[in-house]
């Protein structure tokens, strides 16, 4: 019986990258014998002409299917849409832009069937190409989350990863709304192998990840997979509080020895900065989690398809 590899596509403006990725994964495919594919293209909320572009596509085979999105939900609602809608004995998620080299899946199909892993995922060793201030705090946001937090998370580990059915239906059994995958796959546990590979250029157009949009998802990992934060904040308060008492033990001595000369109000100004700025800093950081929290409790759908070529299921 053919095994069926499910492949999980999610695409933001990327009408240029999408024939060069399927003529690219053609060339891969004539190495697999007895296997067939599926493709789950999932359009993010593009304002280009990916969804055109996709249509197209899914009428020229009944292996390439669509999900197209409402509005721009994230990559992370992609990836769990793909996953919902996946149908794969092993299922695999690739970024179109070919940055995730497809001449890998077949060490990686190889590796999951003859070696019995349950995931073999991929890692960058280099950062070749990449703006050298991103690679530093890439690489610092590795260090410190895999410090402060009890899951492991593999420094340049892509989402490129293929997953066995019993894998991917765990992930799945993770429903929570703010969601970070990388910390997802090695939350659920089950045994990986990670193939090594030099950072690849994308091929095609540019990429929609700013600085600003990274940097904010590293807090959403940080959040998601570990308390350090608010243990750091309760520990800082306390600090500044034993601080305070043993600033006020030492005035009160040196003016009964000393007498009580007039202080300069600078100081006094600068400790109530630094006090109320440490306050503002611990309730932002509560915040963050009370916000997720409440996301939470809402219990919104993690993103709505607009049309599909696929039959829908629930999210």
């Amino acid at each position: 019986m053919n095994q069926l590899i499910t492949i999980i596509i999610p695409c933001f403006n990327e009408e240029q990258a999408i024939q060069h990725f399927v003529d690219e994964m053609s060339k891969i495919e004539k190495q697999f014998e007895a296997t067939n594919f599926e493709y789950i293209f999932i359009n993010d909320g593009s304002t280009d002409n990916t969804l055109p572009v996709l249509k197209e596509l899914s009428k020229v085979n009944e292996k390439y299917h669509y999900l197209s999105f409402s509005r721009n939900f994230g990559k992370e609602a992609a990836l769990y849409a793909g996953l919902q809608h996946s149908t794969g004995d092993y299922v695999t998620v690739m970024d179109v832009d070919l940055q995730d080299p497809p001449s890998l899946l077949p060490k990686m199909y190889q590796l999951i069937t003859e070696e019995k892993y349950d995931c073999v995922g991929t890692r960058r060793v280099s950062r070749k190409g990449e703006p050298k201030i991103r690679s530093f705090f890439a690489r610092q946001f590795y260090r410190v989350i895999n410090r402060i937090s009890d899951v492991e998370i593999v420094d340049g580990a892509r989402d490129y990863r293929l997953m066995t059915r019993q894998m991917v239906d765990a992930i799945l059994e993770v429903k929570e709304y703010n969601r970070f995958s990388k910390g997802i796959f090695s939350w659920v546990g089950f045994d990986t192998y990670y193939l090594e590979f030099e950072n690849v250029e994308r091929t095609d157009g540019e990429t929609s990840w700013s600085f600003w949009s990274l940097f904010k998802y590293s807090l959403d990992g940080i959040v998601a997979f570990s308390e350090f934060p608010l243990v750091f904040s309760a520990f800082v308060g306390l600090f500044s509080f034993v601080g305070a008492i043993i600033a006020l033990i030492f005035i009160i001595i040196r003016a009964l020895v000393y007498g009580d000369p007039t202080s300069g109000w600078p100081s006094l100004v600068c400790i109530i900065l630094a006090l109320g700025g440490l306050q503002l800093l611990c309730l932002g950081v509560v915040g963050q989690y009370l916000g997720k929290t409440f996301l939470e409790t809402k219990r919104r759908p993690i993103y709505i398809i607009k049309e599909s070529s696929k039959v829908n299921k629930d999210n």
